[in-house]
């Protein structure tokens, strides 16, 4: 029998899963090629670490109309078809849904558009917003998934933290909003610019896109997929780090590495024997490199994996709190008697 909200003749779902991929290297490539084209334009002077460079030194109507009014269509279709689908489909299916194709052209349209405001106008939401702000977003939303995974894989060397599983269920079923929030904001605030560190942080931007966008099928939840995902983070971070000279890339690889062999590497059903190579590969790489950059800097590899588990128990916390609170101001509507006018 035919089923109207799923079109399942094969698993679409994977097939577009490698064209979105493929999409997003040449789209990638498209921004670098069409870099040209911003050679031109001012900006100020780099004034520190809270300053972003990329933007006008004197801001335009007509980029500030442009960059918050493509971000906030864009931001809401997200959430509309993120809400139909939970309150429609709800269940997961073999095939794609037909919610799963507009998510993916809403994103294809709005990339586009993002390409062409740049070239157009240039600015993006940097114009008004902190640069931390952006950061933050990002932060969380890798937090977020160390939370919903607690009960799968574990958060230390396979251990749970005892997070209730009402918090649990509560960060699985509205973290659609906050991630397409965090993604589609990310994205409008930077310029499409060619700079090594614009373009790694592109693609990754498309591919959590393209993840958004495959709600309700098998391969949103697979879990070599996700933690591609996961771990594309330690190869942005290092790399941009690299390319620009910053001294600090031990930093982000050791330290994404750290989550990676302390929590992420413990859902994917690899035995002991190769969990134990993998971290004593990690612990011999670690004690190379900072047997020549100086063991005082050690303490680098901790600081990463310290903030994240720190802010997996805050929002874990806030989660519990605002639960509570909610259950407790709900029976107090109840219990309250009912006066008539």
């Amino acid at each position: 029998m035919a089923v109207s909200n799923s079109i399942k003749a094969r698993r679409w779902d994977q097939l577009v899963l490698w064209f979105g991929i493929a999409f997003s290297l040449l789209f990638t490539a498209l921004i670098w090629w069409t870099g040209q084209w911003l050679a031109d334009v001012p900006h100020l002077p780099d004034q520190g670490a809270s300053w972003y460079y990329w933007k006008l030194p004197e801001p335009t109507l007509w980029g500030r109309l442009t960059a918050w009014g493509f971000y906030a269509l864009h931001q809401l279709a997200l959430w509309g078809l993120i809400f139909y689908a939970q309150t429609r489909v709800k269940r997961y299916s073999s095939g794609l849904h037909r919610v799963n194709i507009a998510a993916l052209a809403v994103n294809a349209l709005f990339i586009v558009l993002h390409l062409v405001q740049t070239q157009l106008w240039y600015d993006g939401l940097a114009q008004d917003v902190s640069i931390w702000s952006s950061q933050a977003s990002v932060v969380i939303l890798l937090v977020w998934v160390l939370l919903m995974e607690n009960r799968r894989r574990g958060m230390f060397f396979g251990a749970r933290l005892p997070i209730s599983q009402q918090i649990s269920r509560f960060a699985r079923k509205y973290h659609g909003y906050f991630f397409a929030w965090a993604i589609v904001y990310t994205f409008w605030y930077h310029p499409t610019e060619a700079t090594s560190g614009h373009l790694i942080g592109f693609f990754y931007m498309f591919l959590l896109m393209l993840q958004g966008s495959l709600f309700f099928t098998p391969i949103h939840r697979n879990r070599y997929w996700t933690l591609a995902l996961e771990v594309t983070v330690l190869a942005h971070g290092t790399l941009v780090a690299v390319m620009q000279g910053n001294a600090l890339w031990p930093m982000f690889a050791f330290g994404f590495g750290g989550v990676f062999v302390i929590t992420q590497m413990h859902g994917l059903g690899l035995s002991r024997l190769v969990r134990g190579l993998i971290l004593t590969a990690y612990i011999a790489s670690a004690l190379w490199v900072y047997s020549e950059r100086g063991w005082d800097k050690l303490n680098e590899i901790i600081r990463i994996p310290l903030i994240d588990y720190l802010l997996v128990l805050i929002l874990a916390a806030l989660f519990g709190g605002g639960l509570w609170l909610g259950r407790l101001l709900w029976r107090r509507g109840r219990l309250e008697p009912k006066t008539s006018v």
